[in-house]
Protein backbone atom coordinates (compact mmCIF):
# COMPACT_ATOMS: atom_id res chain seq x y z
CA UNK A 1 0.00 0.00 0.00
CA UNK A 2 2.90 2.34 0.74
CA UNK A 3 4.34 1.68 -2.83
CA UNK A 4 0.94 2.79 -4.17
CA UNK A 5 0.48 5.78 -2.40
CA UNK A 6 4.33 6.84 -3.37
CA UNK A 7 3.78 6.28 -6.71
CA UNK A 8 0.59 8.21 -7.23
CA UNK A 9 1.94 11.26 -7.41
CA UNK A 10 4.91 10.25 -10.19
CA UNK A 11 2.06 8.70 -12.78
CA UNK A 12 0.15 12.11 -11.91
CA UNK A 13 3.15 14.33 -12.95
CA UNK A 14 3.89 11.75 -15.70
CA UNK A 15 0.27 12.46 -16.93
CA UNK A 16 0.68 16.47 -16.87
CA UNK A 17 4.09 16.64 -18.90
CA UNK A 18 2.87 14.16 -21.45
CA UNK A 19 -1.01 16.40 -22.06
CA UNK A 20 1.27 20.01 -22.58
CA UNK A 21 3.39 18.82 -25.48
CA UNK A 22 0.28 17.07 -27.05
CA UNK A 23 -1.99 20.66 -26.13
CA UNK A 24 1.28 22.06 -28.01
CA UNK A 25 1.42 19.84 -30.95
CA UNK A 26 -2.48 20.47 -31.03
CA UNK A 27 -2.31 24.04 -31.35
CA UNK A 28 0.62 24.06 -33.63
CA UNK A 29 -0.90 21.52 -35.93
CA UNK A 30 -4.88 23.93 -35.72
CA UNK A 31 -2.43 27.07 -36.72
CA UNK A 32 -0.83 25.07 -40.10
CA UNK A 33 -4.66 23.77 -41.10
CA UNK A 34 -5.76 27.44 -41.04
CA UNK A 35 -2.55 28.48 -42.90
CA UNK A 36 -1.83 26.48 -45.27
CA UNK A 37 -4.97 26.75 -48.01
CA UNK A 38 -4.23 30.99 -47.25
CA UNK A 39 -0.68 29.92 -48.48
CA UNK A 40 -1.87 27.88 -51.63
CA UNK A 41 -3.80 30.43 -52.77
CA UNK A 42 -2.00 33.47 -52.78
CA UNK A 43 0.42 30.76 -54.64
CA UNK A 44 -1.71 30.56 -57.45
CA UNK A 45 -2.43 33.95 -57.79
CA UNK A 46 0.96 34.93 -57.96
CA UNK A 47 1.85 31.74 -60.62
CA UNK A 48 -1.17 32.32 -62.66
CA UNK A 49 -0.16 36.36 -62.50
CA UNK A 50 3.34 35.39 -63.62
CA UNK A 51 2.28 33.16 -66.58
CA UNK A 52 0.03 35.68 -67.73
CA UNK A 53 2.64 38.46 -67.87
CA UNK A 54 5.45 35.76 -69.45
CA UNK A 55 2.08 35.28 -72.08
CA UNK A 56 3.07 39.09 -73.44
CA UNK A 57 -0.79 39.80 -73.51
CA UNK A 58 0.18 43.70 -71.91
CA UNK A 59 3.58 44.90 -71.76
CA UNK A 60 5.54 45.21 -68.11
CA UNK A 61 4.87 48.64 -67.65
CA UNK A 62 1.12 48.32 -68.25
CA UNK A 63 1.42 44.83 -66.28
CA UNK A 64 4.34 44.25 -64.56
CA UNK A 65 5.20 40.63 -63.34
CA UNK A 66 4.82 40.07 -59.01
CA UNK A 67 8.71 40.25 -58.69
CA UNK A 68 8.41 44.07 -59.71
CA UNK A 69 5.62 44.58 -57.62
CA UNK A 70 6.64 43.10 -54.48
CA UNK A 71 9.92 44.93 -55.00
CA UNK A 72 8.03 48.06 -55.25
CA UNK A 73 5.74 47.58 -52.37
CA UNK A 74 9.06 46.87 -50.07
CA UNK A 75 10.02 50.30 -51.23
CA UNK A 76 7.44 51.59 -50.07
CA UNK A 77 7.02 50.51 -47.17
CA UNK A 78 10.18 51.67 -45.87
CA UNK A 79 8.74 55.64 -46.60
CA UNK A 80 6.70 57.44 -43.68
CA UNK A 81 4.73 59.09 -45.85
CA UNK A 82 3.08 55.15 -46.90
CA UNK A 83 2.06 55.10 -43.44
CA UNK A 84 0.85 58.41 -43.04
CA UNK A 85 -1.50 57.54 -45.52
CA UNK A 86 -2.42 54.00 -44.40
CA UNK A 87 -3.36 55.98 -41.05
CA UNK A 88 -5.17 58.42 -42.69
CA UNK A 89 -7.57 55.62 -44.33
CA UNK A 90 -8.05 53.59 -41.49
CA UNK A 91 -8.72 56.39 -38.96
CA UNK A 92 -11.50 57.82 -41.72
CA UNK A 93 -12.88 53.74 -41.95
CA UNK A 94 -13.08 54.09 -38.20
CA UNK A 95 -14.91 57.03 -38.09
CA UNK A 96 -17.16 56.05 -40.78
CA UNK A 97 -17.62 52.73 -39.59
CA UNK A 98 -18.10 53.48 -35.75
CA UNK A 99 -20.97 56.33 -36.66
CA UNK A 100 -22.71 53.67 -38.69
CA UNK A 101 -22.84 50.79 -36.31
CA UNK A 102 -24.23 53.13 -33.95
CA UNK A 103 -27.05 54.58 -36.14
CA UNK A 104 -27.75 51.09 -37.97
CA UNK A 105 -28.19 50.20 -34.56
CA UNK A 106 -30.32 52.25 -33.88
CA UNK A 107 -32.53 52.54 -36.30
CA UNK A 108 -32.46 48.48 -36.10
CA UNK A 109 -33.79 48.60 -32.82
CA UNK A 110 -36.30 51.16 -33.23
CA UNK A 111 -37.58 49.58 -36.57
CA UNK A 112 -37.84 45.83 -34.62
CA UNK A 113 -39.58 47.30 -31.77
CA UNK A 114 -42.17 49.56 -33.56
CA UNK A 115 -44.06 47.98 -35.74
CA UNK A 116 -45.50 50.62 -37.56
CA UNK A 117 -42.20 51.39 -38.49
CA UNK A 118 -40.91 47.91 -39.40
CA UNK A 119 -44.17 48.33 -42.35
CA UNK A 120 -43.29 51.46 -43.42
CA UNK A 121 -39.50 51.68 -43.65
CA UNK A 122 -38.31 47.76 -43.32
CA UNK A 123 -38.15 47.43 -47.30
CA UNK A 124 -36.97 50.97 -47.94
CA UNK A 125 -33.67 49.41 -45.68
CA UNK A 126 -32.69 46.74 -48.06
CA UNK A 127 -33.46 48.94 -50.78
CA UNK A 128 -30.72 51.49 -49.20
CA UNK A 129 -28.63 48.32 -48.95
CA UNK A 130 -28.38 47.14 -52.28
CA UNK A 131 -27.70 50.93 -53.62
CA UNK A 132 -24.33 51.43 -54.84
CA UNK A 133 -22.16 53.56 -52.76
CA UNK A 134 -20.65 55.50 -55.75
CA UNK A 135 -23.91 57.07 -56.49
CA UNK A 136 -23.95 59.12 -52.78
CA UNK A 137 -20.67 61.04 -53.93
CA UNK A 138 -22.43 63.58 -56.34
CA UNK A 139 -24.52 63.83 -53.75
CA UNK A 140 -22.13 64.32 -50.85
CA UNK A 141 -20.03 66.54 -52.91
CA UNK A 142 -23.13 68.59 -53.28
CA UNK A 143 -23.58 69.03 -49.71
CA UNK A 144 -20.02 68.93 -48.32
CA UNK A 145 -17.77 70.00 -51.53
CA UNK A 146 -14.58 68.30 -51.63
CA UNK A 147 -13.78 67.26 -48.09
CA UNK A 148 -13.40 64.21 -45.69
CA UNK A 149 -16.92 65.37 -44.23
CA UNK A 150 -18.26 63.75 -47.84
CA UNK A 151 -16.18 60.70 -47.74
CA UNK A 152 -17.23 59.65 -44.07
CA UNK A 153 -21.03 60.37 -45.04
CA UNK A 154 -20.83 58.22 -47.79
CA UNK A 155 -19.07 55.58 -45.97
CA UNK A 156 -22.02 55.81 -42.99
CA UNK A 157 -24.73 55.69 -45.82
CA UNK A 158 -22.91 52.28 -47.00
CA UNK A 159 -22.48 50.48 -44.18
CA UNK A 160 -25.38 51.97 -41.83
CA UNK A 161 -28.37 49.91 -43.96
CA UNK A 162 -26.71 46.39 -44.06
CA UNK A 163 -25.89 46.82 -40.24
CA UNK A 164 -29.43 47.66 -39.50
CA UNK A 165 -30.76 44.79 -41.87
CA UNK A 166 -28.55 41.99 -39.83
CA UNK A 167 -29.92 43.15 -36.44
CA UNK A 168 -33.39 43.21 -37.90
CA UNK A 169 -32.59 39.52 -39.67
CA UNK A 170 -31.27 38.46 -36.03
CA UNK A 171 -34.54 39.43 -34.58
CA UNK A 172 -36.87 37.72 -37.25
CA UNK A 173 -35.30 34.63 -36.99
CA UNK A 174 -35.19 34.08 -32.90
CA UNK A 175 -36.92 30.91 -31.91
CA UNK A 176 -40.68 31.17 -30.38
CA UNK A 177 -40.25 28.89 -27.85
CA UNK A 178 -37.30 31.37 -26.60
CA UNK A 179 -39.54 34.56 -26.46
CA UNK A 180 -42.84 32.20 -24.81
CA UNK A 181 -40.30 30.91 -21.89
CA UNK A 182 -39.03 34.64 -21.16
CA UNK A 183 -42.64 35.85 -21.06
CA UNK A 184 -43.40 32.89 -18.89
CA UNK A 185 -40.51 34.46 -16.42
CA UNK A 186 -42.48 37.54 -16.41
CA UNK A 187 -40.04 39.44 -19.23
CA UNK A 188 -42.04 42.10 -21.14
CA UNK A 189 -41.71 44.61 -23.46
CA UNK A 190 -37.84 46.12 -22.92
CA UNK A 191 -36.82 43.64 -20.90
CA UNK A 192 -38.08 40.98 -23.34
CA UNK A 193 -35.83 42.37 -25.61
CA UNK A 194 -32.73 42.84 -23.84
CA UNK A 195 -32.57 39.60 -21.97
CA UNK A 196 -34.02 37.10 -24.31
CA UNK A 197 -34.08 38.41 -27.88
CA UNK A 198 -31.03 40.72 -28.28
CA UNK A 199 -28.98 38.22 -27.09
CA UNK A 200 -30.74 35.41 -29.29
CA UNK A 201 -30.31 37.49 -32.57
CA UNK A 202 -26.37 38.68 -31.78
CA UNK A 203 -25.23 36.30 -33.94
CA UNK A 204 -27.09 37.61 -37.22
CA UNK A 205 -26.09 40.81 -36.03
CA UNK A 206 -22.63 40.08 -35.10
CA UNK A 207 -23.14 39.19 -39.20
CA UNK A 208 -24.66 42.21 -39.96
CA UNK A 209 -21.82 44.36 -38.34
CA UNK A 210 -18.86 42.18 -40.92
CA UNK A 211 -21.13 42.64 -44.47
CA UNK A 212 -21.24 46.41 -42.74
CA UNK A 213 -17.37 46.61 -42.75
CA UNK A 214 -17.35 45.13 -45.65
CA UNK A 215 -19.32 47.83 -47.37
CA UNK A 216 -18.02 50.82 -45.51
CA UNK A 217 -14.61 49.65 -47.11
CA UNK A 218 -15.87 49.54 -50.05
CA UNK A 219 -17.07 53.01 -50.09
CA UNK A 220 -14.07 54.57 -48.56
CA UNK A 221 -11.85 53.30 -51.16
CA UNK A 222 -14.07 54.50 -53.92
CA UNK A 223 -14.68 57.96 -51.64
CA UNK A 224 -10.77 58.07 -51.68
CA UNK A 225 -10.19 58.42 -55.50
CA UNK A 226 -13.18 60.35 -56.18
CA UNK A 227 -12.73 63.08 -53.53
CA UNK A 228 -9.30 63.97 -53.72
CA UNK A 229 -8.51 65.92 -49.90
CA UNK A 230 -5.74 68.66 -49.74
CA UNK A 231 -2.51 67.30 -47.53
CA UNK A 232 -4.41 63.97 -47.14
CA UNK A 233 -2.39 61.54 -48.76
CA UNK A 234 -4.76 58.51 -48.24
CA UNK A 235 -4.64 55.14 -49.75
CA UNK A 236 -7.10 55.75 -52.00
CA UNK A 237 -5.63 59.27 -52.91
CA UNK A 238 -2.15 57.29 -53.46
CA UNK A 239 -3.68 55.13 -56.14
CA UNK A 240 -5.30 57.54 -57.99
CA UNK A 241 -2.24 59.57 -58.59
CA UNK A 242 -0.03 56.45 -59.62
CA UNK A 243 -2.76 55.75 -61.93
CA UNK A 244 -2.68 59.14 -63.36
CA UNK A 245 1.24 58.79 -63.62
CA UNK A 246 0.95 55.83 -65.55
CA UNK A 247 2.98 53.97 -62.32
CA UNK A 248 1.38 50.21 -62.79
CA UNK A 249 3.34 48.76 -60.10
CA UNK A 250 2.82 51.41 -57.69
CA UNK A 251 -0.69 51.28 -58.18
CA UNK A 252 -1.00 46.95 -58.06
CA UNK A 253 1.19 47.40 -54.64
CA UNK A 254 -1.08 49.93 -53.14
CA UNK A 255 -4.22 47.41 -54.23
CA UNK A 256 -2.46 44.27 -52.76
CA UNK A 257 -2.00 46.42 -49.44
CA UNK A 258 -6.16 47.25 -49.36
CA UNK A 259 -6.48 43.53 -50.05
CA UNK A 260 -4.49 42.87 -47.08
CA UNK A 261 -5.87 45.48 -44.74
CA UNK A 262 -9.55 44.27 -45.72
CA UNK A 263 -8.77 40.73 -45.46
CA UNK A 264 -7.22 41.36 -41.35
CA UNK A 265 -10.14 43.17 -40.44
CA UNK A 266 -12.14 40.74 -41.68
CA UNK A 267 -10.96 37.68 -40.46
CA UNK A 268 -11.16 39.76 -37.00
CA UNK A 269 -15.03 39.40 -37.33
CA UNK A 270 -14.85 36.17 -38.43
CA UNK A 271 -12.74 35.55 -34.95
CA UNK A 272 -15.56 37.38 -33.32
CA UNK A 273 -18.62 35.35 -35.29
CA UNK A 274 -16.62 31.99 -34.32
CA UNK A 275 -16.29 32.90 -30.51
CA UNK A 276 -20.28 33.87 -30.56
CA UNK A 277 -21.88 30.80 -32.26
CA UNK A 278 -19.60 28.93 -30.13
CA UNK A 279 -20.93 30.13 -27.05
CA UNK A 280 -24.66 29.97 -28.19
CA UNK A 281 -24.01 26.58 -29.08
CA UNK A 282 -24.36 26.69 -33.10
CA UNK A 283 -20.63 25.36 -33.60
CA UNK A 284 -19.33 22.24 -32.57
CA UNK A 285 -16.24 22.45 -30.02
CA UNK A 286 -14.35 21.34 -32.99
CA UNK A 287 -15.14 23.63 -35.24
Amino acid sequence: MAVELELAPVVERRDVAAVAPHKGRDQSSGAWSWLWPKLVAIAIVVGAWQVVVWSGWRPDYVLPSPIAVFRRLSEDLAHADFYVGVAITLRRALVGYVIAAAAGSAIGLVVARVAVLRRAIGSAILGLQSMPSIAWFPLAILLFQQSETAIIFVVILGAAPAIAAGLLSGVDHVQPLLIRVGRVMGARGLVLYWHVILPAALPAFVGGLKQGWAFAWRSLMAGEIIVIVSHSPSIGQQIQFARDLADAEQLLAIMIVIFVIGVVIDSLFGTLDRAIRLRWGLLGAEA
